[in-house]
């Protein structure tokens, strides 16, 4: 978890969470002397008291005066809102003074998203009254931005606002219309995300193949020496997928049965090395053989259903 310091900013700046409170002594460094009978009877209340005590006066005078409010709005007046904002704002400045007052911001969970467009999300500065934060609406800002998925948002009594942030994973590169975006794990585009910074992804082509690319994914990743090896996956129809591999070979994978054609192919490429030959295209949508289709001049391999020479 990581503080973000509000210490001589209106906005605070990332920082790991660190320090224990100091423990509170004399004016000299000394534990003040402990007063003495006669004059603890004597004593004045201590100011802090006398705070909360008037903040409490405060509570029931506005409690009050919004049942006022009410009356009174229905005569269309706005005297009485205008003597609840006046209110409101003098309980803030008196929880203010009871400690009540915004001074870290925590965050967990943040790793694309800039701390700076965050912080504003957060909308609160060092000071505020904590009970003056709406954490959702807070909430709702921290979801607009573009990495991230989900938020959480709280208030830690007496002065700490709480973030939680869960950011979208890139997945995938998409090419629809000749645009190419980022796309997450939900097939969703990660607005601002740059393509050229996720190069090494996998690219998806077509209109339909975000919703489908997660699932594409999983199956290609039980075969991960030769999932390294492709480079673009085209959806078909929109219902299935042709693989491109690096050298040029695409492969045809099935509408149903692909993961049991992608590991047959996976057999098959360990035994004979069918990629490392002049090959165009591979078609797996048989279930009983390839279909391998060379380049003019090459000599297809003959390979049966179980891999082995035909």
């Amino acid at each position: 978890m990581r503080r973000l310091s509000m210490k001589d900013r209106p906005f605070p700046t990332l920082r790991r969470a660190a320090g224990k409170s100091a423990k509170t002594t004399g004016s000299r460094g000394r534990p003040s002397k402990r007063p003495s009978k006669r004059s603890a009877g004597r004593r004045r209340r201590p100011e802090t008291w006398i705070t909360r005590e008037l903040a409490l006066k405060g509570s029931a005078g506005l409690a009050g005066l919004v049942v006022v409010a009410a009356f009174v709005g229905l005569i269309g007046s706005d005297w009485a809102g205008r003597k609840v904002d006046d209110l409101a704002d003098g309980l803030g400045r008196t929880s203010v003074a009871l400690g009540l007052a915004v001074d870290e911001v925590f965050v967990e969970g943040r790793t694309r998203t800039h701390p700076g467009r965050l912080l504003v999300a957060v909308g609160v500065a060092r000071g505020d009254p904590i009970f003056g934060f709406d954490p959702q609406v807070a909430k709702s800002r921290i979801e607009a931005l573009p990495w991230v998925r989900h938020a959480t948002v709280e208030r830690r009594l007496p002065s700490v606002i709480y973030l939680r942030v869960a950011e979208r994973r890139p997945m995938a590169l998409w090419q629809t219309d000749g645009l190419l975006t980022v796309i997450d794990e939900t097939g969703a585009v990660i607005p601002g995300a740059r393509p050229e910074d996720f190069a090494g992804l996998t690219l998806v082509v077509g209109p339909d193949a975000p919703p489908h690319a997660a699932q594409l994914l999983r199956l290609l990743d039980d075969e991960p020496e030769l999932s390294r090896r492709v480079v673009a996956a085209v959806r078909v129809g929109g219902r299935r997928w042709n693989l491109r591999f690096h050298g040029g070979t695409d492969v045809r994978l099935p509408e149903t049965g692909a993961a049991e054609a992608w590991a047959q192919f996976a057999r098959i490429e360990r035994q004979h090395g069918v990629l490392q030959r002049d090959v165009d295209s591979i078609d797996l949508r048989l279930p009983d053989r390839l279909v391998v289709r060379t380049a003019p001049g090459e000599e297809p391999p003959k390979v049966s259903d179980d891999g082995k020479n035909t």
